[in-house]
């Protein structure tokens, strides 16, 4: 207890310390080989975890701590195997790093005032450590590449040596095939332009921004907030809004602009470098019930003919759905992350499982109204799902579930790989550290051997 007392004590003058001066008190707090670890680097990952809204405590310093310590080892031999830093990636992380900041805090001035430096001090800083595991990662890499060859009787043996209850259980599985139909898309997108522009009018003429954006804006993150988004950086929003507001003044408002999300007018706060504030109101396209009465007797009468055999599903779907990623395929839907046709069913869109979900393989569903994959929220459509094929939960076979038992068992292989060079690290290099960490328990035995009496 007195040495946790302690370390408190230290973590809040060194945080003091670094706030009243600009900068933070070094103490060295491990020494890995050549490598060392200062509080002011272990209290710079606290701060990021603040900043991301999640706790800390010493659990978490402990631990932060382990993985620091960690990386050192990767660290060490990736300068022995004269790897080198993958810089585009990098500064892709960088970048994408000092944006989440920003947004976070609201901006670099609120940023700088929480790290207590400026963003470029900052950027330095994070750059070496990005620079730093860029290496680690490549020689974890080139750790897991030199385990064998796995073959078919490596993934036998496991499944001969593995507890029944250790076998990993494969979640039921869905095939489905769909035939969509959209709304009438130039008439919805006319109406909310013309809404809009009513909107822009009144702006013009003198009303706030604010206000409008409060009744009427349909993102409710920033309605709330008079459509205000917050200084970020361009690279987060769709590219059609980041030229628009970077291309207004301060204070004037845009034309139309059309993203994924929908329709927006923007209004630009502030203006600095790459990054902005703005406002925006932001429509949606809305869809009467005209157009869904339209599709559904369409739909309808498509799946009466598949269900009397007049036409099959394959090709009613080639001739007649609007969705141009599955009518090529005879309407059969793919996962877009991974190209897979087998869904687990929270990779399934709420609407669609609700229709199959008592259907037997064959059958078609009646029409419902979903999403598509586009823009965050998916654009309406509607649509008829036929439930092509159900693997049921199981417990993972040799002869049906191959491919993912391969790869549970080489993921198995490279962590015994890189964990069996973590400890051997541990007992060969020379590692010290501080006493105000004793009281630390580490995942790994081997650190606790290596705390100075």
């Amino acid at each position: 207890m007195k040495k946790i007392l302690t370390l408190a004590a230290l973590l809040v003058s060194t945080a003091l310390w670094g706030q009243r001066y600009g900068s933070v008190v070094d103490k060295t707090i491990a020494v890995v080989g050549n490598e060392l670890i200062t509080i002011s680097e272990l209290e710079r990952e606290v701060q990021m975890m603040r900043a991301q809204g999640m706790s800390s405590d010493q659990n978490t310093r402990c631990s932060l701590l382990e993985n620091m310590m960690q990386s050192k080892l990767f660290l060490m031999q990736a300068r022995l195997d004269s790897l080198t830093v993958n810089n585009e990636m990098v500064n892709a992380e960088l970048n994408q790093r000092v944006d989440e900041m920003r947004y976070a805090l609201g901006g670099d001035e609120q940023a700088e005032a929480y790290f207590g430096k400026p963003v470029y001090k900052l950027r330095q800083e994070w750059q070496k450590q990005l620079e730093e595991n860029s290496l680690i990662q490549q020689e974890q890499q080139e750790i897991a590449k030199n385990i064998p060859e796995l073959t078919p009787y490596d993934v036998k043996r496991f499944l001969d040596t593995a507890a029944v209850d250790n076998l990993p259980v494969i979640p039921i599985k869905y095939q489905m095939s769909q035939i969509c139909i959209y709304p009438d898309r130039d008439a919805a997108n006319m109406a909310v332009k013309e809404r809009l522009l009513d909107i822009r009018e009144r702006i013009i003429n003198g009303e706030k921004f604010t206000t409008l954006a409060r009744l009427y804006s349909e993102d409710p993150g920033s309605a709330r907030k008079g459509g205000e988004l917050g200084m970020a950086s361009r690279s987060i929003f769709w590219p059609a809004f980041s030229d628009a507001a970077m291309a207004l003044k301060p204070g004037a408002v845009s034309q139309i602009v059309e993203t994924p999300d929908g329709f927006h007018i923007i209004q630009v706060i502030e203006k600095k470098g790459d990054s902005f504030n703005a406002r925006h109101i932001l429509l949606k396209p809305q869809y009467t019930s005209v157009d869904q009465e339209k599709a559904f007797r369409k739909l309808d009468s498509l799946k009466t003919q598949i269900d009397s055999n007049k036409i099959s599903f394959d090709l009613a779907a080639r001739f007649y759905s609007e969705d141009p990623a599955t009518r090529t395929n005879g309407g059969q839907m793919a996962d877009p992350g991974t190209g897979s046709s087998y869904f687990e069913i929270d990779q399934i869109k709420p609407e669609d499982y609700q229709a199959v979900k008592n259907l037997e393989p064959g059958q078609v569903s009646v029409p419902i109204v979903s999403r598509d994959n586009e823009g965050r929220d998916g654009n309406l459509v509607y649509k008829i799902i036929r439930l092509d094929k159900i693997v049921p939960s199981h417990t993972a076979t040799f002869e049906n579930d191959y491919t993912e038992l391969l790869g549970i068992v080489r993921n198995s292989k490279q962590m015994e790989a890189i964990n069996s060079f973590v400890e051997k690290k541990i007992g060969e290099t020379y590692i010290i550290i501080d006493p105000l960490f004793g009281d630390c328990d580490f995942s790994r035995k081997g650190w606790a051997q290596k705390v100075r009496k």
